[in-house]
């Protein structure tokens, strides 16, 4: 999930922390085609050791789920936010 604004970033990374998810972390990246420092968005990595299929179920609940969370927060879903 990506966010414009850190503590936006830091509240959600809290939560799904306390929820039991394997790792959460964020980070301030450029996203593709962001050169300025100032561009830059901070993003909360989620990682789920129990689902290990990005096609299953569980998966698409989880992106469904991340992808309403990001927008309660002006903010936006990227499956690769740094184009790798």
């Amino acid at each position: 999930m990506v966010f414009p604004d850190r503590d936006d970033a830091d509240r959600i990374a809290e939560e799904l922390r306390e929820e039991g998810f394997t790792e959460v972390r964020v980070v301030r990246e450029a996203l593709a085609g962001e050169e300025d420092d100032e561009d830059h968005q901070w993003v909360v990595y989620v990682r789920e050791a129990m689902v290990d299929d990005d096609l299953s179920p569980a998966a698409a609940g989880l992106r469904r789920r991340f992808e309403a969370l990001a927008e309660e927060h002006d903010g936006w879903y990227e499956t690769d936010p740094d184009g790798a």
